[in-house]
């Protein structure tokens, strides 16, 4: 059985691919020099510990070779281009090759530990191996890339297909496979699912309508015709300046989803100094009191990307509005997304409608199911992206979300927020 089903491709393609990050280097040798402490004396153990601090210039060397620019990009522009990979790998493979003869020798008398080390060193020569070494036969279908961050770098090999896979290693092997989500489907329709996932046509699928009642209880703001595209140099003073006036309309109590820090941090900044309420921000806190922060000052607004698309549940007061910034695309120079949407173009296929559409459409919902965590929760939902209106495509968005009234005027929500504040002075009358 698989809960939130809708990450089942992603998690299969880490699963089904290799993986190498110079950090695990970093760790095996921290601990191999612990064990060496407790197990050698000083001069028996000088030997492997001279020999690990010398791999840990190999690697070093190695992570020297990559661009300094953060972010995901293809591995074989460095490879082919970089003077000196070959032989700065080459240094690395055959370093990593003999620690793990060494531990293994070492295993032989001093116990298992000393061959899970040696084990551990293997499997890391192995995967960088596969990964930044010579093309294999029958990899074709692999996409090799790195991730560069502040200071470190990983390698990746991963396949931009996992329907096989799944299929070899999961559907052939159980007599059932269950997989739930609340966002399987795009327009009511599983087909993106089924194809991304391998699924066969004969398989029965269910899908149950929300126990919320969407219509009664919640508005759908999109901005006004006119209002700047995402595209526009105007849209960052625009969204800034609709953001707070929202705020205010909600009287804070809002949790606003971006797609990009960079976005996020420029709201943050506008509206610290003007907003009467509090603003926490992702990264100033862990995940965990961020979010007992918000929940306990009812007043609160909490800005923040990714990860709080989902798994955030706010039921109450605290959370009457949820604001996204524009519809939540992935970046297209991302060499994995751009592996996929080629495979689909070179099969006659149409990648953004087929792939790139679908994917925004399941995180939108996931970060519009925000707002509605219990059947009395009530609030409006605001995505700042008039895409939705203006491209021929908005429509398959706007399909795909939940029968939320469709308002394009504050007005229209500063009557929704009055009507909830008299119902609120009602209900403290009968007490």
């Amino acid at each position: 059985v698989f809960d939130e089903a809708h990450h089942l491709e992603n998690v299969a393609t880490n699963f089904f691919g290799k993986h190498f990050s110079h950090y695990q280097l970093i760790d095996l040798i921290g601990d191999l020099q612990r064990q060496a402490e407790i197990d050698f004396p000083l001069s028996d153990g000088d030997n492997l510990l001279g020999y690990a601090r010398g791999l840990k210039q190999r690697v070093d060397q190695f992570v020297a070779l990559f661009p300094a620019q953060k972010g995901r990009f293809p591995l074989d522009p460095v490879s082919e281009k970089v003077s000196g990979w070959k032989e700065t790998l080459d240094n690395l493979v055959n370093g990593l090759e003999e620690l793990a003869k060494r531990c293994l020798k070492l295993g032989k008398n001093h116990g298992e530990i000393w061959n899970l080390f040696g084990d551990r060193a293997a499997l890391l020569q192995k995967d960088l191996y596969h990964i930044a070494g010579p093309k294999q036969a029958g990899t074709d279908y692999f996409i090799h890339w790195y991730e560069r961050r502040e200071r470190a770098v990983s390698l990746s090999a991963t396949p931009v297909r996992v329907a096989e896979e799944l299929e070899n290693c999961l559907y052939n092997s159980v007599q059932s496979c269950i997989m739930t989500s609340a966002t399987l489907t795009t327009g009511g329709d599983f087909k993106y699912m089924r194809e991304r996932l391998g699924i066969d046509e004969t398989s029965k699928t269910l899908c149950l309508h929300s126990p919320f009642d969407y219509k009664e209880r919640t508005l759908l703001y999109v901005p006004e015709q006119g209002f700047p595209e995402a595209n526009d140099p105007k849209y960052s003073d625009a969204i800034c300046d609709r953001i707070y006036e929202l705020l205010k309309i909600s009287r804070g109590r809002a949790l606003v989803l971006f797609t990009s820090f960079r976005a996020m941090d420029m709201v943050a900044e506008f509206l610290e100094s003007r907003l009467a309420y509090p603003v926490l921000v992702q990264g100033t806190a862990s995940r965990h009191a961020l979010l007992d922060q918000f929940r306990e000052t009812t007043d609160s607004v909490l800005l923040a990307v990714a990860s709080f698309w989902e798994g955030v549940d706010v039921s109450g007061d605290s959370l009457s509005c949820v604001l996204i910034d524009k519809l939540p695309f992935e970046v297209p120079s991302d060499p994995v997304i751009q592996a996929r949407m080629k495979a689909i173009d070179e099969e006659g296929g149409k990648p953004f409608f087929q792939f790139q559409i679908p994917r925004a459409i399941l995180t939108l919902r996931q970060g519009v199911g925000r707002l509605m965590r219990s059947t009395t929760d009530r609030g409006v939902i605001g995505i700042m992206d008039i895409r939705l209106y203006s491209k021929g495509y908005g429509r398959i968005f706007r399909t795909s979300l939940p029968a939320s009234p469709v308002v394009r005027e504050l007005d229209d929500v500063k009557k929704f927020f009055a009507a909830e504040i008299e119902k609120e002075n009602e209900n403290d009358g009968r007490f």
